[in-house]
């Protein structure tokens, strides 16, 4: 069995346009989406469409924390909800509705799948957040109780923008790179494979190359988030924080 998984496209069409077409060219018997689908500013209408159109063909989807910002008073801040009023005026409601209501959890055989943990979309599983800005492995003996419980051969995550795999017993557990919005000074999409042969589950961490001057100057035409979207993009951190800048990945 062949798994491809995406997530955190924060409404990057570009770079999901790119991550796709590598997807179907190694034909995965199934699609999963991690979440963090809409909230972004490089064309996020047509991003949903295209996760749409994935649901559709029978991809597995969670839901990422960003979604839950599309609850009612799901937003915490004024930019956040500056930006969710401009996304709810150029978006179809019933695409955002849609991936508002999506489950915390989703299963697929022996594999699980959820954004952050299997309790909360906003905490993660392979890595704690430190004051100091970033994420620090977790305490192995936390990870283990935590991952235990989950019967599952393979546990896929994201919400961390941060590729990365581990062995706990018998369970692979894989936190997913992010489509869009990179942590690490490298600002190309990223994507999951997963393969499972002989019963054993196996990873691959793919990296692709978008058009990134074309998903920047879609934000600075379409949106008033343009300076922070170009910033954030080009420069594949998350150091960005002020105007322009709707609130991203989050402890």
């Amino acid at each position: 069995m062949r798994v491809a998984v995406i997530s955190d496209v924060h409404g990057n069409a570009f770079a999901l346009e790119a991550v796709l077409r590598e997807v179907r060219a190694v034909a995965p018997d199934l699609t999963v989406n991690l979440g963090d689908q809409v909230e972004g500013s490089a064309d996020p209408a047509r991003a949903l469409s295209m996760q749409a159109r994935l649901a559709r063909a029978g991809a597995l989807e969670v839901r990422g924390n960003n979604e839950e910002k599309l609850w009612p008073g799901g937003r915490r801040s004024a930019l956040s909800r500056a930006y969710g009023a401009w996304l709810e005026a150029h978006t179809d409601p019933a695409l955002l509705a849609r991936v508002a209501a999506l489950p915390l959890t989703a299963r697929a055989g022996d594999l699980l799948a959820f954004h952050g943990t299997p309790d909360s979309a906003w905490d993660s599983l392979l890595w704690a957040w430190d004051p100091a800005g970033f994420y620090r492995a977790r305490d192995p003996r936390s990870l283990r109780a935590q991952v235990d419980s989950l019967n599952a051969g393979v546990v896929v995550c994201g919400h961390t923008h941060r590729p990365g795999a581990t062995r706990v017993g018998d369970t692979l557990v894989v936190n997913a790179g992010a489509v869009s919005d990179q942590v690490d000074g490298d600002p190309r999409a990223r994507w999951t494979q997963l393969d499972r042969v002989s019963g054993r589950w196996a990873v691959t961490f793919h990296v692709t190359e978008y058009d990134i001057e074309a998903a920047v100057a879609w934000a600075a035409t379409h949106t008033p988030f343009g300076n922070g979207e170009t910033s954030l993009l080009r420069t594949g951190t998350m150091d960005v924080r002020g105007d322009g800048v709707w609130e991203g990945p989050q402890p």
